[in-house]
């Protein structure tokens, strides 16, 4: 049987202390009794291990323990099944794919469309059952084709939704494919005994713990930016509840500068080194569990916290599984993985001397193993998917069209939370090439998305559709022109594209730079210190945007009526302000202002040799004075609560009366039976906040049941839709009165108590 030398490191190190191999020829005792060098110890092999290709074949084809291996192969299937019907978003395939709608799409090549929608049901099925096999190991090699070919053509289909975890998935699906991953606990084990707990070769864990290094560290070796290393990417993040206890010791500042940005860095670059070690394992499994489960509750980004999670045994010795399930009592023996038996041979692996039919081990002639093609085909493989995964992250020079401020692909780089953005501006000009008729669509129509405003590729792709569809609404040959607005990492809001050129026509290339992409004003960057400052000089009315333009363009902006005291403020450069209405024009040098009125449009151009920088600084007065009638509101019913009342309550403000503690009390009233909409939106603001609060407030058994419940609602559409589309495909389609009642019922959703009709409205950020 195998000795314990099973490797347990990131890349290769050994499974525990080594004991003596059993073999049929025996070896020498001096040869048993050797010690181990110190580089053995700690790495888990020796030196002369890469000393030849030889050498290197027979270490990555080393005899390993399949247990922990198969116990990730099931974790992994198992939130694959649940990530299908969430995040690749099989509860609402047929809002997305709905047949016949004038979308546009966005896939990685153009010539790939989506299948009819029922098709697509079809392929999500797949998926799904796929991903259903890989948890059980039933048919492992067709169950791992049949969700890579699926999950890798959804993947492709939609740039939209690129992200790095979900580029995680298909990797280690991948790599699961061609690994051994159902030679324990697994239904093929069952079926074929002589696969049944037999040995795996080292590159299937080499391969997998690898990848999760790189993970780790190069989302570390990303976070060695500017930004993030001075507290602009997530600064937003300090003011999560999860950081409350920070805050008793720290400033608000120092929790996102420290905490957030330092621990994140910190724990990316480390995590992976501190996994492959011994001594220092138990506190990075510690530290990387606290991490991941922080980050379930700070984003929406589904399975990715605990898949993440699944990987940290991949670092453990091989056989864990076995001694922990040991633990257990012997009465559930039955249903819980093998415990006590010993890997048997594979022949997956190389064995100092190699099994012969019958399992009797035979002796060699020579003391190197006998390696087979698939042996040396494995070594191979391995090696350049590694080169590889710390080549692509990097390989931005060849993919230079895709870089757009960030560089590349925006979903296999591991910059993870590098960049936030904010939008201020976006317009979309068409102009009629015939009639020379120019209009202004809405940002976003025919879209499903808002991720095109940021990459060019995709701005063109959106271009060359509006191109395709705006014909249909009788404007020939359009001309698209796009004027966007975007601040990265708290910086001036700027033009990301030129807004003087025709998207439809432009020229783009994934392998030249995008030549209408503007630059990004990075000399500008240490003004954030003084955006901080004038910031703190505000009261809480005042609002204020900070705007920088190029020379020779101009910003078009029309101030809303509810917007008075609206000013402009030129930080640096000169401006050009004209009042269109007024049909007047004012310059500006640096420390001027002017003020623009409210309710009309005026023009900003930038005369500078320079790019300009300037502010606007306002106050929302119509939220001004709805704030101050909220305030006398609460006031009011306070001094209710309280007795201290002097006057009796106008019949039009008694349900201030009736919005106490007492749900049945407020269900009294009926927001249609409030006449006063100043009254109606307290009453809304004041539900809302207790709703919130009672949210927050749950226990951990309160939280579990409404996750429970709006969980089991979105999967219980997604199967219904699947099996209404199974149906049509097999049967044809019904009348249309009956699909529209299987729909209805597939739509039916919890009954709207705890809060979930302002689900919406409470944060920000997914679940900031």
């Amino acid at each position: 049987m195998e000795s314990r030398d099973a490797t347990a490191g990131a890349l290769v190190r050994t499974d525990g202390k080594q004991k003596p191999a059993k073999s049929v020829s025996t070896p020498k005792k001096k040869d048993q009794a050797t010690p181990q060098s110190k580089m053995e110890q700690i790495f888990g092999f020796k030196k002369q291990d890469l000393s030849s290709w030889s050498s290197l074949v027979a270490l990555l084809n080393r005899p390993m323990d399949p247990a922990s291996l198969g116990i990730f192969r099931f974790l992994f299937g198992l939130l694959m099944v649940v990530d299908i019907t969430q995040e690749r978003g099989l509860s609402h395939v047929d809002y997305k794919y709905l047949d016949g709608a004038p979308v546009c799409r966005f896939p990685l090549f153009n010539f790939l469309k989506p299948l009819p929608m029922d098709w697509m049901y079809l392929v999500y099925l797949v998926m799904f059952i796929g991903a259903l096999g890989i948890m059980l190991g039933c048919l492992y090699r067709l169950s791992c084709l049949m969700f890579i070919t699926t999950y890798w053509y959804i993947f492709f289909l939609d740039k939209t939704a690129w992200n790095n975890h979900s580029y995680l998935y298909g990797l280690i699906g991948f790599q699961l494919t061609l690994m051994d991953g159902n030679r324990y606990w697994s239904l093929d084990g069952l079926r074929r005994p002589s696969i049944r707990n037999a040995h795996v070769p080292l590159w299937n864990y080499t391969l997998l713990r690898t990848q999760i290094f790189i993970v780790y560290f190069i989302a570390g070796v990303k976070k060695l930016d500017a930004d993030w290393m001075e507290g602009y990417s997530m600064s937003y993040l300090a003011h999560h509840w999860l950081f409350d206890p920070f805050k008793v010791i720290l400033p608000v500042e120092l929790v996102s500068l420290l905490v957030v940005h330092g621990g994140g860095l910190m724990l990316d670059l480390s995590a992976g080194y501190l996994l492959f070690f011994d001594a220092t394992r138990p506190y990075a499994m510690f530290f990387v569990s606290y991490f991941h489960c922080m980050n379930s509750q700070l984003f929406s980004i589904g399975m990715f916290p605990y898949a993440m999670l699944a990987t940290s045994p991949l670092f453990c010795y091989a056989d864990w599984p076995k001694k922990f399930f040991g633990r257990f009592p012997t009465f559930l023996r039955s249903i819980l993985p093998l415990t006590q038996v010993e890997p048997q041979p594979s022949s997956s692996c190389v064995y100092p001397d190699e099994p012969s039919s019958g399992r009797q081990r035979r002796p060699q002639s020579s003391s190197s193993p006998k390696f087979r093609f698939k042996h040396k085909l494995a070594t191979i493989f391995a090696m350049v998917y590694i080169l590889e995964q710390f080549f692509l992250p990097y390989s931005h020079f060849i993919t230079q069209g895709y870089n757009n401020w960030t560089n590349g692909l925006y979903g296999y780089s591991w910059d993870m939370m590098v960049h936030s953005r904010s939008h201020q501006h976006v317009k979309i000009t068409y102009k009629d090439s015939e009639t020379g008729v120019v209009g202004y669509l809405n940002p976003g129509v025919f879209t499903q998305s808002r991720r095109w405003k940021d990459h060019g590729d995709m701005l063109k792709q959106y271009a060359t559709c509006l191109n395709d569809l705006l014909p249909r609404y009788n404007i020939s040959e359009p001309q698209i022109y796009f004027d966007i607005w975007v601040s990265i990492n708290e910086r001036f809001q700027q033009r990301i594209f030129d807004p003087r050129v025709d998207i439809v026509k432009a020229d783009w290339s994934p392998f030249r730079p995008n030549v209408w992409l503007m630059p990004l004003l990075v000399d500008l960057s240490p003004w954030r210190t003084k955006f901080q400052e004038i910031e703190n000089t505000l009261d809480n009315q005042t609002e204020i945007v900070f705007i920088a333009d190029f020379p020779g363009l101009h910003l078009e902006n029309f101030v809303s009526e509810d917007l008075g005291n609206t000013s402009i403020h030129l930080l640096q450069g000169r401006l050009n302000v004209e009042v269109v209405e007024e049909k007047k024009n004012y310059s500006l040098e640096a420390g001027e202002k002017i003020q623009v009125p409210a309710g009309a449009y005026h023009r900003v151009y930038t005369v500078s040799e320079v790019p300009s920088c300037y502010m606007y600084v306002y106050v929302n007065t119509t939220e001004a004075e709805l704030q101050q009638s909220f305030n006398k509101l609460l006031d009011l019913q306070e001094s209710i609560r309280n007795g201290t009342a002097k006057e009796p309550l106008p019949p039009e403000l008694q349900p201030l009366v009736s919005t106490g503690d007492d749900a049945q009390m407020d269900s009294d009233w009926d927001d249609n039976n409030i006449t006063d909409p100043v009254l109606k939106l307290f009453l809304k603001r004041q539900r809302r906040i207790k709703e919130v609060k009672k949210r927050r407030e749950a226990n951990v058994l309160e939280r579990l049941e409404r996750f429970t419940v709006k969980k089991y609602y979105a999967i219980r559409r997604g199967f219904l839709m699947t099996a209404i589309a199974m149906r049509n495909l097999a049967l044809g389609l019904p009348p249309l009165e009956q699909l529209k009642e299987e729909v209805a019922f597939a739509n039916m959703k919890q009954p709207e108590v705890d809060g979930n009709q302002y689900d919406k409205d409470e944060v920000g950020h997914g679940e900031l």
